[in-house]
């Protein structure tokens, strides 16, 4: 299986723009959707305080399943239970349920309370997906596990350690999963594990009854190199875990089959700035899932990706697409582009390499409104330019931007990445103005 990962806890895209994706993500080789909806599932009841105000609609997580079904796309429904679950305990309702008072990652796996929400939290999800085989519980990177007083007084009183408690509260959402969901395969991030030892997994008896299925997590960033739209992908180039380590895993399940995931991150975690835009990953994306079906970035691969994009070449090793392509997003892609490469250098060229600015333009000029026109005029129309232009640019760009991204994306990414650097040029032309 080779599943594309959507992390929507950033710059989730409108369905509007899945129903341009998908049917390309199906032609270059992908059989499955995981989708990591975080706060842009439409919870409901207690669980309402939880939702994005720009979350989809109940109608909208039954046309993202139809569109997936429609271009042979499995989904695969994420529901995070352990760590990385800031979207619910940032909120003043759950905060008690932290397993460290002052930090929102990780669930304190003792708490009355716990086990509870994160039943209700799956059963709303798998009930909107209730043709989906799989669930994916997450499960990855729990900071601070046993750091919490109700952790290290278990750990006391059971001669007990992080890794058998971590196994405890897994075994428990198992439970509630294969006592509720006859026949649901799930599935969990392997890092955690690793960590534990074979007797200990055999020791807490979670077996093969309970998990049918365990993703092995590849770590390899080879993808993530051949473009600055990244995949966080664990494919290619890295091998894949040896039998021991493969063997260390399938104490919990007999891994049958081979799951890959590509997993353009839109964010790392609930409280970190937006990473890449999903537009400007689709040409790195599209190699990986090539490179997965011909089992290695051949010329066959490669003339694979240049017809589905639209492309007429690609260099790997100098992160170059060449040719207006024809992909969806494209016009992001290639403004994105324009953005890295000469935004921020052709301000500060602007301002630092011009000598009338630097000389009778300065700070302390500005600030006093004290200026000679006869030396202003000599950078006044190429500063005005150069300031029009961009705001063109940018205007044409958030346009772009606003039809496949909800408001606060947009407003994220241009602070982000075109005010630090275009607010200079704004000031400037104010104070000459």
């Amino acid at each position: 299986m080779r599943l594309v990962h959507l992390d929507l806890k950033g710059a989730a895209p409108r369905v509007s723009y899945l129903e341009q994706v998908f049917p390309f993500l199906s032609q270059l080789g992908a059989n499955g959707i995981l989708i990591e909806y975080e706060d842009m599932f439409p919870f409901k009841g207690e669980l309402e305080v939880l939702r994005s105000p720009y979350a989809y609609s109940e109608e909208d997580i039954e046309r993202i399943q139809q569109l997936a079904e429609q271009h042979k796309l499995e989904v695969v429904p994420l529901v995070q239970t352990f760590g990385h679950v800031e979207f619910i305990l940032k909120h003043e309702k759950y905060q008690h349920l932290r397993e460290v008072e002052r930090f929102p990652n990780s669930f304190n796996p003792h708490a009355p309370n716990t086990l509870a929400l994160l039943r209700s939290v799956l059963a709303q999800v798998i009930e909107k997906h209730r043709r989906s085989t799989w669930i994916h519980i997450g499960a990855d990177e729990v900071f601070h596990l046993g750091e919490g007083m109700d952790s290290k007084n278990w750990m006391s009183r059971n001669k007990g350690d992080v890794g058998t408690m971590f196994l405890k509260h897994i075994k428990e959402v198992l439970g509630f999963l294969s006592a509720q969901y006859w026949g649901l395969r799930v599935l969990m991030w392997d890092d955690m594990l690793r960590k534990i030892s074979v007797g200990a997994l055999r020791g807490e008896g979670t077996g093969t009854a309970v998990v049918s299925r365990v993703s092995v997590e590849c770590l390899g960033s080879a993808c993530s190199r051949g473009y600055p739209g990244t995949c966080r992908a664990w494919c290619w180039q890295e091998p894949m875990p040896s039998p021991a380590g493969i063997a260390h895993t399938a104490v919990l399940a007999a891994v049958q089959e081979v799951m890959v995931w590509l997993s353009p991150p839109h964010r790392y975690d609930h409280y970190s700035v937006l990473c890449e835009l999903l537009p400007v990953g689709i040409p790195s994306l599209a190699i990986c899932l090539q490179t997965l079906v011909n089992g290695g970035f051949t010329e066959e691969a490669k003339r694979r990706v240049l017809d589905v994009l639209g492309l007429e070449s690609v260099q790997l090793e100098q992160s170059i697409c060449e040719g207006r392509g024809a992909f969806p997003g494209v016009e992001i892609y290639h403004m994105v582009e324009q953005v890295n490469g000469h935004l921020r250098e052709s301000i500060l060229k602007a301002l630092e390499e011009e000598s009338a600015i630097k000389g009778w333009f300065s700070p302390y000029h500005r600030k006093h409104h004290f200026g000679n026109p006869r030396n202003m005029e000599t950078f006044g129309s190429k500063v005005l330019k150069l300031h029009e232009d961009w705001e063109s640019f940018v205007r044409d760009l958030r346009a772009q931007l606003e039809r496949i991204y909800f408001p606060d994306t947009v407003e994220e990414w241009m602070e982000e990445n075109i005010n630090p650097h275009l607010d200079q040029l704004r000031d400037l032309v104010r104070d000459y103005r």
